[in-house]
């Protein structure tokens, strides 16, 4: 299915940035709340950024937008990316309040920071930068 969707898109104008297929992805996939809630706990330690790709495997703008979060999760080495299957996970997207799809949360210490709604390829990079250069000074 998700083959027919990226042929109904024509691969997008932004599949230039996937990574190529040397490169293993560094975007986490979870497919159980649980290892999701053990990998959330865990990162509440850390003030690393954490951006959480909630998406589905059916939603066109999420295909879209997916070789772009590739490029940034290769690009952004000090940041953790996540990606969460909005039907396989529900419980996870309730939680995050999530509405639509893709929807980005940006997490730090467990406390959302910011959120990007839809295919915003350029706000979504922007507001990485902004938080991952956020040190705390303690």
């Amino acid at each position: 299915m998700g083959s027919l969707v990226s042929s109904l898109l024509g691969g997008g104008e932004i599949a230039e940035a996937a990574p190529s297929s040397s490169d293993p992805s560094r975007i986490m996939p979870f497919h159980s709340s649980a290892r999701w809630q053990l990998h959330f706990n865990n990162s509440k330690d850390s003030s690393q950024l954490m951006v959480i790709d909630f998406a589905a495997s059916w939603c066109g703008p999420c295909k879209f937008i997916e070789p772009a979060v590739h490029a940034m999760a290769s690009k952004f080495t000090d940041v953790d990316f996540a990606k969460i299957d909005v039907d396989e996970l529900p419980d996870v997207a309730q939680e995050f309040r999530v509405q639509a799809m893709p929807t980005f949360v940006l997490v730090k210490k467990g406390k959302e920071v910011d959120r990007v709604v839809g295919v915003k390829k350029d706000e979504l990079e922007k507001k990485i930068e902004k938080h991952r250069a956020l040190q705390p000074s303690s």
